[in-house]
């Protein structure tokens, strides 16, 4: 009994099934995304955001035990996520005509920043040196750059200073939580934070949003 339990915890351990299990939940975030609109102001505001994929993305690398597989864990629940949503936008009635240009600049999108997230949660856990304080950053400096982008793009200040309130949270508790697990230069968490966000907001107007204008 005790052999037949291990195998199966051997199975379920397996690089295969724990992809498998990455998209599938990468699906379900997209399906829910698009299913969560318009139902509250909050519901709406938190579900139509990048940082939402992203810092799940991150937490989902945080659980894989390599950093191979956290990098294309990250890839494939970004890929994910995007079918999720857009397919949920396909039945829903929503998908316009210039909705697949839009889908295939995201997907691409989450193909570039799912590695890097997927990378920053496992090293933020399970890395060592001054990448952990790096990596800590990079997960901070998505919700401070969406922030940026609501208040500086679109002039939703309102919502724009929660973001930037809930990015200053997250990158302080992740200092903290660095510096608690003996990082070295967990300080450069919270330094590098705010200028990777205006790194971050400057590369979503200049590159992203003009992609998805042109499509």
């Amino acid at each position: 009994m005790a052999l037949l339990t291990a195998s199966r915890r051997d199975t379920l351990n397996t690089p295969v099934a724990v992809l498998t299990a990455t998209a599938l939940f990468g699906l379900l975030l997209g399906w829910a995304t698009y299913g969560l609109h318009g139902l509250t102001p909050v519901l709406d505001r938190a579900t139509n955001s990048t940082s939402t994929w992203i810092i799940w993305t991150a937490a989902a690398g945080a659980l894989f035990r390599s950093r191979r597989l956290a990098v294309w864990g990250g890839a494939l629940m970004m890929l994910a996520t995007c079918c999720g949503y857009y397919a949920a936008s396909a039945l829903g009635g929503t998908f316009g005509s210039g909705g697949l240009g839009t889908a295939a600049v995201w997907a691409v999108a989450g193909m570039v920043g799912g590695p890097l997230l997927g990378w920053a949660g496992w090293t933020v856990r399970r890395g060592r040196g001054d990448l952990r304080a790096v990596a800590g950053a990079v997960v901070a400096m998505v919700v401070l750059g969406e922030g940026l982008w609501m208040g500086l793009a679109l002039r939703y200040w309102g919502e724009a200073t929660v973001f930037l309130a809930v990015g200053a949270l997250l990158a302080a508790l992740l200092t903290v939580y660095l510096a608690r697990t003996g990082a070295r230069r967990s300080w450069l968490c919270a330094v590098l934070a705010p200028v990777g966000a205006l790194v971050f907001y400057l590369a979503e107007r200049a590159i992203l949003h003009n992609l998805i204008e042109t499509v």
